[in-house]
């Protein structure tokens, strides 16, 4: 960051001053497919295609906490995203990347900290400085509660072990963005604009207040802290989104938590365009809503973009659809003279009128929020699920009424359009899957494995921080879902 010239508080017009003259926003291509083999290709595929950042997405059993072995993942393996069950299978993700040179985000979450102590335990192994290695874990559980459902303990066992993360980090990885606070899954679960950054910056709130009750620097902790937000429908007002973003978290880290360096103040946020803005009919114009929403994180200042395949309403991106949606970033870049003017359109009226509303919005809720209890208490009640449940109600209303027009959808249908949902199905994997997983049980020092389950364990009873000890169970070839049982064994699961 030093190389780089800070950008003037409250960082409306954004984080650097000469933004993208300096340097480019990471382009992140998201993937993660139904064999650990498949996404490595993947990713070898999308870094010799220019991609400057990998991101992770794992399939349900992984983000719940199960083997693939297990009776519960069966017909899940590998749906979502890549499954992840051991070492082993960290090491092939990574095969013949250097991680010392990529920069890797995980969206993981309730198992967030398996996830890092695998990527850690592979990195030691393979000899990399653990202080070189750049990413980011995404270890936002609290909207897994309101939004995404992905969660496995209670609110309380999940904070600490998010604590427990930030430390570990500010300690062992500095390079490493310990939490990307998600306002991304909100928006997808059907909220406003206001509510995405609302409910992402009251999260956020709660981490830092956690995180210090826990003796974390919270100075440094925010700047190990970044952010994840969705890229919709609304041009104009998702250009004067991202700059309220900067507005109010440089704000609410100067005068709620009275840290003065600018460096704590910055809201560095990844985007993602809108997965749900996608149809499956016309697909095509799938390509046309991707490329406007990756032009409006782009107006908007984001440090990495991820563009969506005109393919992901129906499946998995392919190959070729994948790199058709990394070739807009490129041509945004490289081809429009865009990046040459920082804030190019944060003068005009439309969009300065609409950031300072935004900002304004954003704070009342805020400030309602913590009146009421915080967002634990508000969670624990249902208020903000039910609140986002509203707004999408409200959503589909406007498109049964047209009050709100979809292309191919509720306007300009083609009734002669081939119906694509139904198409060649993934093959099961679930059988060559399941026994690679048991010669790996079956392959390893039970002794060991038993040691490590057990000192994690009598620690989870303790409040020592966990991520040295599910590192030391990593490396002992203990499984994620052997890890899971154990601090389930303690916390117990919330429902």
């Amino acid at each position: 960051m030093s190389k780089k010239k800070i950008g003037n508080f409250p960082f409306t017009k954004g984080i650097y001053k000469d933004m993208y003259r300096t340097k480019l926003w990471t382009m992140r291509q998201y993937a993660g497919f139904s064999s650990v083999q498949e996404s490595n290709s993947r990713f070898l595929s999308l870094l010799n295609s220019g991609v400057s950042g990998l991101s992770v997405a794992f399939d349900l059993p992984t983000q719940i906490g199960y083997d693939s072995d297990h009776e519960i993942s069966y017909g899940e393996i590998g749906k979502s995203g890549v499954p992840i069950s051991t070492i082993d299978d960290m090491k092939l993700l990574f095969n013949e990347i250097n991680l010392e040179q990529v920069s890797v985000s995980m969206t993981i979450n309730a198992t967030a900290p398996i996830l890092l102590a695998f990527y850690v335990a592979l990195a030691e192994e393979k000899g990399y400085e653990l202080s070189n290695l750049k990413g980011t874990i995404q270890n936002d559980i609290l909207k897994e509660y309101i939004a995404r459902g992905t969660y496995i303990f209670p609110i309380n066992p999940s904070l600490r072990l998010s604590s427990d993360i930030f430390e570990y980090c500010q300690s062992t990885l500095p390079k490493w963005n310990s939490i990307s606070v998600s306002g991304y899954h909100i928006r997808e679960a059907g909220s406003t604009a206001v509510q995405e950054l609302a409910f992402t910056f009251a999260n956020a709130i709660t981490y830092i207040n956690t995180a210090k009750k826990h003796g974390v620097d919270i100075k440094k902790l925010t700047t190990q802290m970044s952010f994840f937000f969705n890229s919709h429908r609304d041009f104009f007002e998702e250009v004067s989104k991202f700059r309220a973003a900067r507005e109010i978290w440089a704000t609410i880290v100067k005068e709620r938590f009275k840290i003065e360096d600018s460096i704590s103040q910055l809201c560095r946020f990844h985007v993602q365009t809108g997965g749900s803005t996608l149809t499956a009919q016309q697909i095509e114009n799938n390509t046309v809503r991707t490329t406007l929403q990756a032009l409006a994180a782009v107006l908007g200042g984001a440090q990495s973009i991820h563009t969506n395949g005109k393919d992901e309403a129906i499946s998995l991106p392919s190959e070729k659809n994948a790199l058709a949606a990394l070739r807009i970033q490129q041509i945004i870049a490289y081809e429009t003279n865009i990046p040459n003017f920082v804030d190019p359109i944060g003068d005009s009226d439309v969009i300065n009128t609409r950031t300072k509303e935004i900002v304004k919005e954003v704070l009342e809720k805020i400030d309602d929020i913590s009146n009421k209890g915080g967002m634990e208490k508000l969670i624990e009640t249902g208020e903000i699920e039910k609140e986002i449940a509203d707004s999408s109600i409200q959503f589909q209303n406007n498109l049964d009424s047209k009050e709100e027009i979809l292309i191919g959808v509720n306007q300009f249908i083609d009734n002669n359009e081939e119906n694509l949902i139904n198409i060649e199905s993934q093959k099961d994997n679930n059988k060559k899957r399941v026994d690679l997983i048991t010669q790996f049980k079956e392959g390893r020092d039970h002794k060991k494995v038993s040691n490590a389950l057990s000192k994690l364990e009598e620690k989870a009873k303790s409040d020592e921080n966990l991520i040295p000890y599910i590192v030391s169970c990593a490396k002992n070839k203990c499984t994620l879902g052997e890890i899971s049982d154990t601090l389930r064994k303690v916390f117990g699961e919330y429902s």
